[in-house]
């Protein structure tokens, strides 16, 4: 098995890149998902750190949602204590599923009620982006190179595994589903199989089987994930054992997206909509969100009061995805 190394990405500079400028100089809340991986928590805070570097007209804060620090609570306290009471806070997240849509909000609602004069202009995750699909044109078009393909296997003969996190917010899986089928078009590898390595299925696993099936040559594995963490290390150890098993397929593993131009540049993109106003969620698929918690509690949610969406509904205090399987049997049956 194939895995290239991308341990010096975070230790890239751009001295070329061109950002546009800031309409104003309101400070960045960046969140990340957060890890108990060392590697992945420095990741965000190097990306974080890059992104200041090129513009330091204002203070970029990282923080984590969970399993490491700083908190979203301890990123408020240090602006509260420089003195900020308006801010922009982004998640540095690949598509909008529940941490986007509840668990930040809900942090951002803590925050406020411990400091009533706060207020957030809460940005979008990075989505599918003509950048990003771009970026991974390019990641792909590398393996094509003798170093990376020493048998020089065609792209008829290579069979593509995209792997998502795996949300339990069918949204959030059917745009992990939408980008692979659009990095595919057009690129004449043989097929694109699309799994998942958590929470839903189908899982890794699962991809392999599929994707051996087109009796492949080779196949290519695209985790599409951030940074570096257990999840990531995960599917490398089921990569590996995969290409043990079935060694006369050539089994090629791309790393982590790290740290990249594009990354910052749709970064600034985001942070700008906020300061615009100009922030756009897909809250057609909230009739989902809605069936989820109409059991729990009787009541919507609000998207518009984080100024993330354009209408309105409230938070649920119940978890209404604490049991996945009963969450998952009262959404596929909504219309």
């Amino acid at each position: 098995m194939q895995i290239i190394d991308s341990s010096n990405s975070s230790n890239l500079q751009y001295p070329n890149l061109q950002l546009p400028p800031l309409p104003m100089k309101r400070p960045l809340l960046m969140i990340g998902h957060g890890t108990r991986n060392a590697q992945g928590k420095q990741a965000l805070l190097d990306f974080a750190s890059a992104y200041q570097a090129l513009d330091n007209s204002r203070p970029v804060l990282p923080c984590f949602l969970e399993l490491t620090e700083p908190t979203i609570q301890e990123g408020v306290d240090e602006c509260i204590k420089n003195g900020y009471t308006e801010l922009s806070a982004l998640p540095i997240l690949l598509f909008a599923a529940r941490h986007n849509k509840f668990d930040i909000t809900n942090e951002l609602d803590r925050a406020r009620v411990r400091y009533p004069e706060l207020k957030f202009h809460y940005g979008r995750h990075f989505g599918i982006t003509p950048t990003f699909i771009e970026l991974w044109r390019n990641r792909l078009a590398e393996f094509d190179k003798p170093e990376h393909n020493p048998q020089q296997i065609s792209r008829q003969d290579t069979v593509l595994l995209f792997v998502g996190r795996g949300s339990s917010d069918p949204d959030a899986n059917g745009d992990v589903y939408k980008l692979a089928r659009i990095i595919w078009e057009g690129s004449g590898y043989s097929t694109v199989e699309t799994c998942f390595i958590g929470i839903t299925h189908p899982r890794l696993e699962e991809g392999f089987q599929r994707a051996r099936l087109y009796k492949p040559k080779r196949i290519i594995v695209l985790p599409y994930f951030l940074f570096m963490g257990t999840l990531m290390k995960k599917i490398f150890d089921i990569t590996a054992q995969q290409q043990e098993q079935y060694p006369d397929i050539s089994i090629t593993a791309l790393p982590e997206i790290g740290l990249q131009p594009e990354l910052l540049t749709v970064l600034r993109e985001r942070e700008i909509e906020t300061q615009l106003g100009e922030v756009k969620m897909n809250c057609e698929m909230c009739k989902f969100r809605t069936a989820a918690v109409s059991d729990s509690h009787g009541h919507g949610h609000d998207h518009g009061h984080h100024h993330h969406h354009g209408h309105d509904h409230s938070h649920a205090p119940v978890d209404p995805y604490a049991d996945i399987d009963n969450y998952h049997q009262r959404i596929w049956q909504v219309p």
